[in-house]
């Protein structure tokens, strides 16, 4: 059972949100939040598997809610939901420690395999999308990285444990290749790719495939 904190401070979205959710056997809804404040507060409490996070919301909004949330070191992941799939937010969010994002006007069965995919520990989003959206905002990127990275710049931590397969890997994500396209374009086995995956977000510190594309931007290994 996947279990669900729905955060937007409009009731009729949050009604709808719920009784959509609620109509899944494998999906509960543990409450409501109408801002930021009382995420965090219930998140902490209730301690979801995914917290649906919108980002406009009154005093503490959902970016600052998602970093204080996935910073508690709990295991509840943030799917943020925006407006528009390229709005800047989104990569705020994502940067904040999202999992992922999706537009608030997706077809129900998209929000609903989002919540599932977070809930397991992937990508949220097609990672064509989440390129893009990175790609647009990649002058949100802290100054030194990424295509900004001088030759002489020293090389970004969370590379040093990588093996050269493993900095291969890492650099396909952020291409947005699936793991059945990394297995039959490297000639791997699809469980190999997945074992491979996991060292990469163990070595580089990325809580899931989306944080690990933002890694592959940061450290420069793929430019937009």
């Amino acid at each position: 059972m996947t279990t669900v904190l729905i955060a937007d401070d409009q009731p009729l979205q949050r009604f709808g949100f719920r009784m959509l959710l609620e109509s899944q056997d494998d999906m509960t809804v543990l409450d409501e939040a109408a801002n930021g404040t009382e995420a965090v507060r219930k998140a902490a409490e209730f301690r979801p598997d995914v917290v649906l996070m919108d980002v406009r919301m009154p005093g503490l909004d959902g970016i600052e809610a998602t970093r204080r949330i996935t910073a508690s070191g709990d295991r509840t992941r943030v799917l943020i939901l925006t407006t528009f799939d390229l709005d800047e937010y989104a990569y705020a969010g994502l940067r904040a420690g999202a999992s992922g994002f999706l537009v608030k006007d997706a077809q129900p069965e998209d929000l609903l395999s989002g919540i599932r995919a977070v809930a397991s520990g992937d990508a949220v989003v097609a990672p064509a999308l989440t390129r893009r959206l990175l790609d647009a905002y990649v002058h949100h990127l802290p100054a030194g990285s990424g295509a900004s990275s001088s030759v002489s710049s020293p090389p970004d931590s969370r590379l040093a444990a990588l093996t050269d397969r493993e900095r291969e890997i890492l650099t396909v994500i952020g291409k947005g290749w699936t793991n059945t396209e990394i297995a039959e374009r490297l000639h791997l086995a699809e469980s190999t790719v997945k074992t491979h995956v996991g060292r990469v977000l163990a070595k580089t510190g990325s809580r899931d495939r989306v944080q690990a594309v933002i890694c592959a931007y940061e450290t420069g290994l793929v430019q937009p």
